[in-house]
């Protein structure tokens, strides 16, 4: 199945504007607010409100705050979980990032959910090549198809590694933004849902690997929602479709994502699935992620 109704989310203790991350990620800006970790707390909190009142199961994990991460509120770059039991490790650009791989996670999640075996990329650091998890791939889990932009936190190499262990085919490009920049994250230029994908099309330059795009989208049998430059900006490729336990569908977005969409836009989201949106201004602003980068979808067997 392309979605889950099982979704993990990390608390912070700590989050702040993380420099070692700013090198290479345009999306973030480093607020004047001297309360960022009270107002992310409290966005946070309204966001896991939000989806479970739309009765999606949602496992919290308050951070620690020791050794310091920043960046933990986004634990979709340094583990996935799917459907065969296995989880997936990877390898991370920032040094301080490498830390949010903390056993407190695993050990939460296996109080609810079997882990039957581990794939672990991270040797890959040694090299400094890295492969952020579902941020540097956006992946059509049904069709078993790998996309992911080439930045320098998303290497073909590991890229390749991912796609034979999972047997996943690994669709490659390159995507930038307004001002010809790499993009540092798939998941900011393209969502995949079950029957549609939300994309910004104008982000690949090269004609071939746009065409390419297309191709493997279409021959998926899912529908194009195209998005641009100014959208993607406002994070509305950051979004996640999910469902919840009566089997009812959603895609999961920030509010800045939503008020960034056109009405025909959402008309076209809507004969699919309803939108669920919840306001993280402050985490989006200081962290250059959103809402999608704050989920970690569970696909793993229930206990």
């Amino acid at each position: 199945m392309q979605h889950t109704s099982h979704l993990l989310m990390i608390q912070p203790v700590h989050f702040s504007f993380n420099d070692e991350t700013a090198v290479n990620n345009s999306f973030q800006n480093k607020s004047d607010q001297s309360n960022v970790q009270t107002k992310a707390r409290e966005e946070f909190e309204q966001f896991i409100t939000v989806l479970r009142a739309h009765d999606i199961d949602v496992t919290v994990v308050e951070d620690s705050p020791n050794p310091h991460t920043p960046d933990s509120i986004f634990p979709n770059n340094w583990i996935s979980f799917h459907d065969d039991g296995s989880i997936c490790l990877y390898p991370m650009f920032a040094i301080n990032r490498r830390l949010e791989r903390k056993p407190s996670v695993l050990t939460a999640i296996q109080q609810k959910f079997v882990i039957t075996h581990t794939n672990d990329f991270t040797r890959h650091e040694n090299d400094s090549l890295f492969l952020e998890g579902t941020g540097s791939m956006v992946l059509d889990r049904e069709n078993k198809i790998a996309y992911a932009c080439l930045s320098p936190r998303t290497n073909q190499l590991v890229l390749d590694e991912f796609c034979t262990t999972m047997h996943f085919k690994g669709v490659s490009f390159v995507a930038v933004d307004a001002a010809g920049d790499p993009i540092y994250h798939t998941n900011v230029m393209m969502c995949v849902a079950d029957d549609y994908v939300v994309i910004c099309l104008d982000s690949i330059r090269d004609v071939e690997e746009k065409n390419n795009v297309i191709a493997s989208i279409q021959h998926s049998g899912k529908i194009i929602i195209e998005i641009d430059f100014s959208q993607m900006n406002q994070f509305a490729g950051n979004m996640l479709q999910v469902h919840n336990a009566k089997g009812e569908k959603f895609l999961v977005m920030s509010s800045q994502a939503f008020n960034a969409l056109r009405p025909d836009q959402i008309e076209k989201i809507h004969v699919f699935n309803k939108i669920i949106h919840s306001d993280i201004t402050t985490i989006e602003t200081n962290g250059g992620g959103s809402a999608r980068c704050m989920m970690a979808e569970i696909f793993l067997p229930l206990k």
